[in-house]
């Protein structure tokens, strides 16, 4: 199994930067796209940014031109660099990873499957 744990996160006024981390861990055989979704009070969860192991990079349109993602595949860690934050940012960040691994509990192999951190709060006030 995989698991992904997130750091940073907190309060910052409008305009200002924040930075999140996220690392995985666990018994995968390989850990392929990683990335943030987020999720607004009352809004369905949203893609933020993802990147694969070769580096491509994906952004939700909201975001392009302020956010950069990053990640070190040695360490299996994803960035998320947050500049020009705006009150609609607000909400909670959740990192993933895709992970192929052997479940021995069903004796299955799982192939890119997502795992996901505990989430961490990003408050922008005005």
């Amino acid at each position: 199994q995989v698991q992904v744990v997130e750091s940073g996160g907190g309060l910052v006024h409008t305009g200002g930067s924040l930075t999140l981390s996220c690392a995985a861990s666990g018994s995968a055989y390989s850990i392929n796209d990683m990335g943030w979704y987020r999720q607004a009070p009352g809004k369905q969860r949203e893609l933020v940014a993802s990147i694969s192991t070769a580096g491509g990079t994906n952004y939700a349109d909201s975001v392009k031109g302020r956010f950069t993602v990053s990640r070190d595949n040695a360490k299996n860690t994803v960035g998320l660099q947050m500049s020009s934050l705006k009150p609609e940012d607000t909400a909670v960040y959740y990192c993933y990873a895709r992970a192929d691994y052997y479940d021995p509990t069903d004796s299955t192999f799982n192939r890119d499957a997502y795992h996901w951190g505990q989430g961490t709060q990003v408050t922008v006030s005005s």
